[in-house]
């Protein structure tokens, strides 16, 4: 089964970053086999990063291996639900830090996957705690 890929993984590996990228594409390499998606709106946030090209965007997303026209589902929508909800009810009990939606949304897509590769793991971890999670 398939491994979500978090944005910031993409972009290690996009502009080779010194700090992460190299650590990001060996990861991505190693669960290649297994198969690598991201989340429809990691295909969103990375446009900036392609100038708003789609054709550039897919382009790159077909190199390294990454199935970007996995569907957003009912079971994401419900998984996301559930994460929202607990996560604002611990902000409001100052528990949580702040998260972006755009977190939760991609984690809940995630779950219904073999796991999450991302760089963010204590982010995902507080919101997703049976989220199997690979670090570069």
């Amino acid at each position: 089964m398939a491994w979500a890929i978090d944005t910031c993984v993409l972009i290690d590996v996009l502009d080779d970053d010194p700090d992460h990228g190299r650590g990001s594409a060996a990861l991505l390499s190693r669960k290649l086999e297994a198969g690598l998606v991201i989340c429809p709106l990691t295909y969103v946030e990375l446009a900036p990063a392609f100038n708003g090209s789609p054709a550039l965007e897919e382009e790159f997303l077909a190199g390294v291996g990454v199935d970007w026209r996995q569907p957003w589902t009912w079971q994401d929508t419900a998984a996301a639900h559930r994460a929202w909800a607990a996560h604002v009810a611990s902000r409001r009990a100052r528990k949580a830090p702040k998260r972006p939606i755009a977190d939760v949304l991609i984690g809940a897509f995630a779950m219904r996957f073999e796991g999450f590769v991302t760089r963010n793991a204590g982010d995902f971890r507080r919101i997703f705690p049976s989220l199997p999670i690979a670090e570069p």
